[in-house]
């Protein structure tokens, strides 16, 4: 991995390293997502350009599964812009799993005719361009966007997300309170994305397809940002 392209270790250094991969990267494509960046970690949440994102994959090692497909929706703490999402189905290099195929419900044939991922890259780039990703567990989208963008371009693409998982075990598993429940016997607070839901009175969506979970995923932070930060909070807080 080039130096520049090595992961930041701590928030605020997102600013500068997207900016190095501005300057580094070799792939036009890559090189005009990067220039589009125009957040640091001082900017306020109410004034940073979200998305959400979701993915079904084929297992959870980025390295030997792969993506089936990709939602994104674009959204403010005011307003999802539904009307506006993305959903691409893409074929992976391997047959599916059947096990797979029980979680998300996409089959063969679902995908017969699906591109490469290569091949909606354009189209994905400019949807990601100049906004904040959000996404529930960032150990999913970020390692194996990256991963399947280093093996068709050799470069690869890592940048800045919200992790709505992780907001939400700050308070319910990482707090004093927390701590002192699970230390009494207590069962830790189910970090998933629909008892996080229901933790803020949102409602119960099907879940597994990615679109659907990218709202999901965009209503939550809008929640959590309303009950647990505020409109003002940097998003170099909020980042990761």
């Amino acid at each position: 991995m080039p130096d520049y392209q090595r992961p930041v270790k701590r928030p605020s250094d997102w600013h500068g390293y997207m900016h190095r991969c501005a300057e580094a990267a070799r792939d036009p494509r890559l090189r005009r997502y990067f220039r589009a960046w125009n957040l640091d970690g001082d900017t306020p949440i109410s004034q940073a350009p979200l998305a959400a994102m979701d993915m079904e994959t084929t297992g959870l090692d980025p390295h030997r599964h792969a993506i089936i497909s990709i939602g994104l929706v674009p959204f403010t703490l005011g307003r999802v812009h539904f009307s506006q999402r993305r959903h691409w189905l893409v074929k992976p290099p391997r047959p599916l799993e059947a096990a797979s195929v029980t979680l998300h419900h996409i089959t063969h044939s679902d995908l017969a005719g699906a591109p490469d991922l290569g091949d909606i890259l354009d189209e994905l780039l400019e949807a990601m361009a100049g906004r904040l990703m959000v996404v529930h567990y960032r150990n999913i989208e970020r390692p194996f966007l990256n991963a399947a963008v280093q093996a068709r371009l050799g470069e690869g693409l890592m940048f800045p997300v919200i992790d709505t998982m992780e907001l939400e075990a700050r308070f319910h598993r990482q707090s004093v309170r927390a701590r002192l429940r699970h230390w009494i016997g207590g069962a830790p607070a189910s970090l998933r994305l629909q008892e996080s839901r229901q933790r803020y009175g949102l409602p119960a969506y099907q879940p597994h397809h990615a679109a659907v979970d990218a709202l999901a995923t965009a209503e939550l932070l809008q929640a959590q940002i309303q009950h647990r930060y505020g409109p003002e909070s940097p998003v170099g807080e909020l980042w990761g």
